[in-house]
């Protein structure tokens, strides 16, 4: 039986995918910031998830105002590194899961969720940045992806207590595909800012902290907030922390936080990125 065994939350800044292809993550301005994911790295090492469901929102790359789906799932065997505007990503074609992601899918419908399904598209940096971030430079990545793009670009998103809801139910989606299957979900996107507008650069450390803070036993708070007040505190696409919740959902109860790392600013962003086991699961002490 497949089994979702931890959980990943990290910013998808663009400008770190192009930090990593130029080769310069270890230049003295970056190094802070990709300190951060050694311990991750090391860790996914350890864990090799066949599978990694990663949820992430597209950013007008596959989607276009002419068609702006609420939750879009990949059931494709692969999917290419999108041009956006300077040429594709030096990185590997991404792998996909067809048979666990049309599983998935089938259950979703059933639970009442009226997913898009997309057979075909190009990943930009929303999917590729948390990948290359976790695995560094490989010639191929390591796993199956799963890609589940959410709209948090055009009003309204969904609630946070639907994206909570989805994450329960994909959940129970992997839990009655009978192949044994190690699996990972990963909810990225965040952390505060806002790319434009009178309030560009706003970062609100206190507001992402917090978020951090109740997401491993109070995320059902959380999933309350609403997208008003996501843009108030946390800016316009402060809203992306939804994402966090589909991946909080997707995992039991309780839950082992073993990572954290927070850097401010990463461009005109906070960084913010964590790791959970669940309990029964763990294989882990502490943390770094």
């Amino acid at each position: 039986m497949a089994k979702i065994i931890a959980g990943l939350g990290t910013s998808h800044i663009p400008l770190l995918g192009h930090i990593i292809d130029k080769g310069e993550s270890r230049a003295e301005n970056w190094a802070p910031i990709f300190d951060g994911f050694q311990f991750t790295k090391r860790w996914i090492k350890e864990q090799k998830p066949d599978v990694v469901i990663l949820v992430y929102n597209d950013h007008a790359t596959a989607f276009d105002m002419k068609i702006i789906p609420t939750f879009a799932i990949g059931c494709g065997e692969e999917y290419r590194p999108a041009d956006e505007g300077y040429g594709a990503r030096p990185v590997p074609t991404v792998k996909g899961a067809p048979k666990l992601a049309w599983h998935i899918t089938e259950s979703l419908i059933k639970q009442g969720f009226d997913m898009t399904i997309v057979n075909e598209m190009d990943v930009d940096h929303g999917l590729t940045v948390p990948l290359s971030m976790v695995f560094g430079e490989v010639e191929e990545w390591p796993c199956q992806v799963i890609p589940l793009a959410v709209n948090t670009v055009v009003y309204p998103a969904p609630t946070g207590e639907r994206c909570l809801a989805l994450g329960k139910a994909i959940r129970a989606a992997v839990e009655q595909f009978p192949e044994d299957l190690n699996v990972q979900v990963w909810g990225t996107g965040g952390m505060s800012h806002q790319l434009l507008g009178e309030r560009a650069g706003l970062i609100n450390r206190e507001w992402d902290l917090a978020f951090m803070d109740d997401l491993q036993s109070h995320y059902e708070a959380l999933a309350k907030i609403s997208q008003v007040e996501y843009i108030r505190e946390s800016g316009t696409e402060g809203s992306e922390m939804v994402m966090w919740l589909i991946m909080r959902g997707a995992l039991n109860h309780e839950v082992r936080e073993i990572h954290r790392h927070y850097y401010v600013p990463v461009s005109n962003t906070a960084l913010g990125h964590l790791i959970y086991e669940n309990t029964d699961a763990a294989a882990c002490e502490g943390g770094e």
